[in-house]
This record gives structure tokens, sequence and C-alpha cells, in this order.
């Protein structure tokens, strides 16, 4: 690994990842909300690119910059069609829950 490539260590770029998870995980865990859901997956996402760019800097390889970029798309795509989802799914509310989604099924 090249020292002299990155001007921050990398633990830093980990311990921020590891932090950027732990709050998407929480997220997700702790909220109902669908959109909140979705943001804090999306943090998971970003946290996981942190990861590819920091060690793809690191080692001087490319690969990491082209996960990422794939890991963007994806994550674009997820967005897209989640928000069409909830959008379609809590249209009519008062309040919106994903626990309420279950009674939904015909």
């Amino acid at each position: 690994m090249n020292e002299a490539a990155l001007p921050v260590a990398i633990s830093n770029y980990v311990g921020l990842s590891a932090v950027v998870l732990f709050i998407g995980v929480a997220g997700v865990m702790l909220r109902r909300n669908p959109l909140i859901m979705l943001m804090s997956i999306e943090l998971m996402w970003n946290a996981a690119n942190l990861l590819f760019l920091a060690f793809a800097k690191a080692w001087l390889n490319n690969a990491g910059h082209v996960f990422a970029f794939i890991v963007i798309t994806v994550a674009a795509a997820e967005a897209a069609i989640g928000l069409a989802i909830v959008v379609v799914v809590f249209r009519s509310a008062q309040n919106v829950d994903v626990d309420e989604v279950a009674s939904l099924k015909g």
C-alpha cells in the first residue's frame, strides 16, 4: 500500500464508513417511516462506496471506482423504484407506517 497516495490515513476512512453504516442500520431498524428507511439504505450504500474509493486510492487500483459507479447506479434505481412503490402504496393513507403494508394483502 502506498502511504504517499493518501494524505489521510486509511483507518479514518474505515472509521467514517463504519459510523455512516451504523447510522444507516439504526435508521432502518428503529424508524418505521418508509422514506426514512430508504434514506438509511442510501447511507449504507454510501458507506460501502466510501470504502471502495478509499481502498482503490490507497492501492492505486481503479476497480474500486468501477464498483462505486455500479453501486451508485443501483442505488439510484433502488431510490426511484422504492419511492414509486411508497407513493402507490401510501397514496390514500393518513399516516405512513411500513408495518401497515402487511395488512394490504388481498
